[in-house]
């Protein structure tokens, strides 16, 4: 099947180059001409591990095609996948207008009927708006059925997902274009769910939210394990292998970021407010992951006194591991308040450093290697866990630091090797080591 794809973020991308290697012929459209070019040449714009691979491979299998051709790409296609962004405004709604644009340009383009399939995270109700567009501009002999399709890829781990998703929604009301999206997903092999567009549309908002409560719930858990002296990873595990909570997303830590959780939340508080709802569990959800983020600050400032003069370095920029994306990341309010604290600050990221530069600028330094991140350092900040991170061994911060003090917003080490290794280590709901021998280190 001949398959557009309106945008080449994360999810239009990833969707049209695994669309095109299950078989289907994929069209790519961007404005950006530029990051057109570099991805005929098989090199992806984003970070996400295989996902090159993929598109040379298709692209030598003249599968996958990148254009900024709209009309040609729309004019030919059996299908059209709207995917392009739809970013926060500053009332936590989303922004429709480049789905606007990209309406206008498929209503001025096809010439036959065709199937449009919204892939966007959307509020509820916008395909029905999608549909009144495209029928005030569409010549009265043609006819376009709306399909809502929304996307469940995890940044870092999409193309795994793309191909062993949990489930697939396709949420319209014609069965025949129902009938057509199954047919183009029918190769992935994952259960297919059918519903009504605006239910389609809520499950996308529904499931992040209920993902984002998991997360500032365990972290709340987390703040009283402290105070109570629990360990929340013995907490975590006793309450997940219930089976009717589940292990995911019961990991501690400085609480959510990224492109889709922050932005959903704060969508679907707006959407309920729209029908004078007033979604207070959400609302604290969001307040919860808010103070969440800030905490390994607060944190160090009550074991060290004062953070003015310190020199601290943050391992991690990224929102999670596997991903240059570093949208609402945690990395960037702990860096602008360890700065406002009087702090000069260093930060290691393997992939992520110059997105973080475009937010960040010279507000703090920045470098390639771990080692030189921490080296005499007063402190060092864990807020993403890569891999090299949660495998460097605790004894290289006793030999590079001024004085080895970590603060572990991520929980890679096990208390008891902290003990062990003669460091102080402060964690996640986790009993605190504290090392006597550190003269530097007080407790308020």
């Amino acid at each position: 099947m001949k398959i557009a794809i309106a945008g080449t973020g994360y999810v239009g991308l990833v969707t049209g180059v695994c669309l095109s290697d299950i078989g289907h012929v994929v069209t790519c459209v961007d404005i950006d001409e530029k990051k057109v070019d570099l991805m005929k040449k098989g090199v992806s714009p984003i970070y996400e591990p295989g996902l090159d691979e993929l598109m040379r491979k298709n692209i030598e299998a003249e599968r996958l095609f990148f254009t900024t051709n709209s009309r040609e790409a729309y004019k030919n296609a059996d299908v059209i996948y709207i995917a392009v962004g739809t970013p926060e405004q500053e009332d936590g709604s989303a922004n429709l207008s480049f789905v606007e644009a990209v309406v206008h340009d498929i209503s001025h383009s096809i010439e036959r009927d065709t199937i449009v399939v919204t892939k966007s995270t959307v509020p509820v109700g916008t395909n029905d708006w999608i549909k009144g567009l495209l029928y005030k501009e569409l010549p009265e002999n043609l006819n376009v059925a709306i399909v809502s399709n929304p996307e469940f890829l995890r940044e870092g781990s999409a193309i795994y997902d793309a191909f062993n998703g949990d489930r697939i929604v396709i949420g319209t009301d014609c069965e025949e274009a129902a009938s057509v999206v199954e047919e183009i997903n029918k190769p992935y092999g994952i259960p297919i769910i059918k519903t009504d567009i605006r239910s389609a549309e809520m499950i996308k908002y529904a499931s992040n939210a209920f993902l984002a409560t998991k997360i500032s719930f365990i972290n709340e858990i987390a703040n009283i394990c402290e105070k109570v002296n629990a360990n929340i990873e013995d907490v975590a595990v006793g309450i997940g292998t219930d089976n009717r909570i589940g292990t995911q997303f019961l990991k501690a830590g400085i609480g959510y970021g990224g492109s889709c959780f922050p932005k959903d939340t704060k969508a679907l508080v707006q959407i309920a407010g729209n029908v004078e709802h007033n979604f207070e569990l959400l609302n604290s959800v969001i307040e919860v992951n808010n103070k969440q983020q800030a905490m390994l600050v607060q944190k160090a400032k009550q074991h060290l006194g004062t953070l003015s003069g310190k020199r601290i370095s943050i391992l991690g920029l990224a929102f999670k591991p596997n991903t240059d994306d570093i949208r609402e990341a945690a990395s960037l309010v702990i860096a602008k308040e360890l700065v406002n604290e009087g702090a000069s600050v260093i930060a290691y990221d393997p992939i992520a450093i110059e997105n973080t530069k475009k937010e960040l600028g010279n507000l703090i330094e920045y470098t390639t290697s771990v080692d030189l991140a921490i080296k005499d350092c007063d402190a060092t900040f864990i807020v993403t866990e890569w891999e090299e991170i949660q495998q460097l061994p605790l004894e290289k911060y006793k030999e590079l630091m001024k004085q080895p003090i970590l603060f572990d917003g991520r929980n890679c080490y096990d208390i008891k090797e902290a003990k062990e290794n003669s460091i102080s280590y402060i964690s996640i709901g986790r009993e605190e080591v504290v090392c006597k021998d550190i003269t530097c280190l007080q407790k308020n």
